[in-house]
């Protein structure tokens, strides 16, 4: 059953005639006059009653109107969400991150310019970022490092050097940067297996054979600033992940030998998505106002 058909019908139905309804739709009596037919011939029914000059409406015609309508209401609905979703209107965009610390400027950046558009943040670790890129859960994700699969186009957003940071009472907290060779035996607290921040900083301290005292294993940011705060020991730390506190004091390492780096990624395929390269460049033009 074609849409055209319907719309024939439902004219003739509104306006009680063939000829009032051709008119409606800007067609000639004997197009919808053929269209109406085709309908009842092609289902062997009558639609309506032809008295004279007027239509009225058969029992079955009576029974297919409301539905018509709600048919004919739900492609306009469709056709409307796709000319306002193309033209960013209206919409939704979907954003996986492992940390708030760029994500939220990014954001800022894109709704300043496209508020009708609807965003969601998932936070998680980066495998399950691109996990659910892969699976369609998310349209953009902003992760730490650089991971080589031809199935995500990625860019680089920003790149960061990571520091060393104590309690305030630390004796290193007297200074404003420290060596890397100045952390050998010193107390420390490592992140997690995996952080991208550990596995950087872990690296330098190999090549320049360095071996601080680890003291423990901690699996967030958060509480690694809190044990930090309590004096357990020294944390290392992205830049701009540190949050400053009057208990802790950050410290440069000379050189920035270690550094972190964010980058965004989208499905390979849908990097000419209008949503994903419309977010894409607003996201470009925060970082050139940081």
């Amino acid at each position: 059953m074609s849409n055209s058909k319907l719309r024939a019908f439902l004219a003739v139905a509104r306006h009680g005639s063939f000829s009032a309804g051709a008119r409606a739709l800007g067609l000639s009596q004997p197009t919808i006059t053929t269209q109406v037919q085709a309908l009842e011939r092609s289902h062997n029914l009558e639609l309506f009653h032809r008295r004279g000059r007027r239509a009225e409406l058969s029992t079955v015609g009576r029974q297919l109107l409301p539905i018509a309508q709600q048919l004919l209401a739900l492609e306009a609905e469709a056709e409307g969400l796709l000319k306002d979703s193309g033209s960013l209107v209206r919409g939704q965009l979907r954003l996986g991150a492992v940390g708030p610390f760029h994500v939220i400027e990014m954001v800022d950046a894109y709704q300043r310019e496209y508020p009708q558009i609807e965003l969601s943040i998932r936070v998680g670790n980066s495998a399950s970022v691109l996990a659910d890129l892969e699976n369609y859960v998310i349209d953009v994700g902003v992760l730490a490092g650089l991971h080589e699969d031809p199935a995500f186009h990625a860019t680089l957003y920003a790149r960061h050097p990571v520091i060393v940071f104590a309690h305030h009472q630390h004796p290193l907290a007297r200074r404003d940067s420290v060596r890397l060779e100045e952390l050998q035996g010193q107390p420390m607290l490592r992140r997690e297996q995996g952080s991208t921040t550990r596995l950087n900083f872990e690296k330098a301290l190999a090549e320049r054979e360095v071996t601080p005292r680890m003291l423990m294993e901690i699996g967030s940011r958060e509480a690694l600033r809190e044990a930090v705060v309590r004096g357990i020991g020294l944390g290392v730390v992205s830049e701009a992940e540190f949050i400053p506190g009057p208990q802790l004091k950050a410290i440069r390492i000379e050189g920035d030998p270690v550094f972190t780096e964010t980058y965004l990624y989208c499905l390979a395929e849908r990097r000419t998505s209008q949503v994903v390269e419309t977010f894409l460049r607003c996201a470009d033009q925060a970082r050139l106002r940081r």
